[in-house]
């Protein structure tokens, strides 16, 4: 089993600042487990908390939300934790057993961890669902539907079509 570090295609934290998104770069190693993004995350966006997005190699992704002490991770595919020390940091905050070789590839975590921001569970599950979007361009409808979608596409380098 390889394990890859510094892969990551972007890290993001993004925040409500006097009711406006801040979209902010995360630097390495604050993205190498899911407990230190947790922590970068409240040292930028407070108690109010925020999300991270972590795209890796173009591979997966993962969200961590945190807000007071509670710390919600999403990661898009569990078959990531086999390669990736920041998946199986994600597998291993959410309790799960690393996954099998035929495991297929399925999220795992909290797909309801932006319900409160207008993107439910079910949506989350359908973008997560569509295999011809790369993980950058989830995250850029997540984005998008949360409200700072042209803030995190300036930041990615992604250009509105």
């Amino acid at each position: 089993m390889s394990e890859h570090v510094g892969e990551v295609d972007f890290a993001l934290a993004a925040f409500l600042r006097d009711g406006a998104w801040q979209v902010q770069e995360i630097a390495s190693p604050a993205y190498d487990s899911i407990e230190a993004l947790g922590h970068a995350l409240r040292q930028v966006a407070g108690d109010a908390g925020g999300v991270a997005m972590v795209a890796v190699d173009e591979d997966f992704f993962v969200l961590v939300r945190v807000a007071g002490s509670t710390t919600r991770v999403l990661l898009s595919d569990v078959t990531a934790a086999d390669q990736w020390e920041l998946a199986q940091s994600a597998v291993a905050f959410l309790g799960l057993p690393p996954p099998e070789d035929d495991d297929v590839e399925v999220p795992a975590g909290d797909l309801g961890l932006l319900d409160d921001l207008g993107l439910h569970a079910i949506d989350m599950g359908a973008l997560l669902d569509d295999v011809e979007l790369y993980p950058d361009e989830m995250l850029s409808e997540i984005a998008r539907q949360l409200g700072f979608g042209e803030l995190f596409d300036d930041a990615v380098g992604l250009t509105s079509a």
